[in-house]
């Protein structure tokens, strides 16, 4: 069982909300798209309505993603409830870290001229490579390293000093760099790619 270590847990509420305020910030980015906007689009899209579509369905789900962490914070002081929230905060964490570490690496590798980034005709008629590279480098993957960074430092807090929570973090880092190498070796073409769905 993961015992409530003796230390300060007052960071939880404001680390928190302020994770809930990240997440809905890209949920508006990605609503403004939904209901139509056009501000920034790196290119046009081949289909308007499914475009808005698959942007209203990530804004929904980025709403959800944010208040996770707020309406969760009660049940971090149930044991059993605990060992779950360190296991989602721990697959966030690495998750949204490795997609913005492959992406923007594959995003330097493109502006760069060492890789081609392939885009769906189904989804963009056309587009400006360029844009696309430095929107998604210093707008979107920042969004999910702090994303990640924020659910990693719920489990830091949590965890407190010693021994548990350098596992947590040892075995988090671990993954994030094993998916990294993973990630850019399938992106650069070294070894294939798994495509689930």
């Amino acid at each position: 069982m993961v015992r409530a270590a003796r230390h300060d847990w007052r960071p939880l509420a404001p680390v928190s909300v302020a994770l809930g305020a990240w997440g809905l910030s890209y949920a508006l980015y990605r609503g403004y798209y939904a209901v139509g906007g056009t501000l920034l689009l790196p290119g046009r899209p081949a289909d308007p309505v499914q475009f808005r579509l698959i942007n209203a369905v990530a804004a929904v789900i980025l709403v959800i993603a944010a208040a996770l962490p707020i309406a969760v914070l009660p049940l971090w002081r149930i044991p059993r409830a605990r060992w779950v929230l360190l296991a989602v905060c721990w697959a966030v964490a690495v998750g949204c870290c490795t997609h913005a570490f492959i992406n923007s690496l594959q995003r330097v590798l493109s502006l760069a001229g060492l890789l081609r980034i392939e885009y769906s005709p189904t989804v963009w008629a056309s587009i400006d490579r360029r844009t696309a590279d430095l929107q998604d480098l210093f707008f979107n993957e920042p969004w999910f390293l702090v994303e990640g960074l924020g659910f990693g430092a719920l489990g830091w807090i949590v965890l407190g000093s010693g021994r548990r929570r350098r596992w947590w973090v040892g075995t988090a880092i671990t993954a994030i760099s094993v998916l990294t190498v993973i990630g850019m070796l399938s992106a650069t073409g070294v070894i294939g790619k798994t495509i689930i769905g």
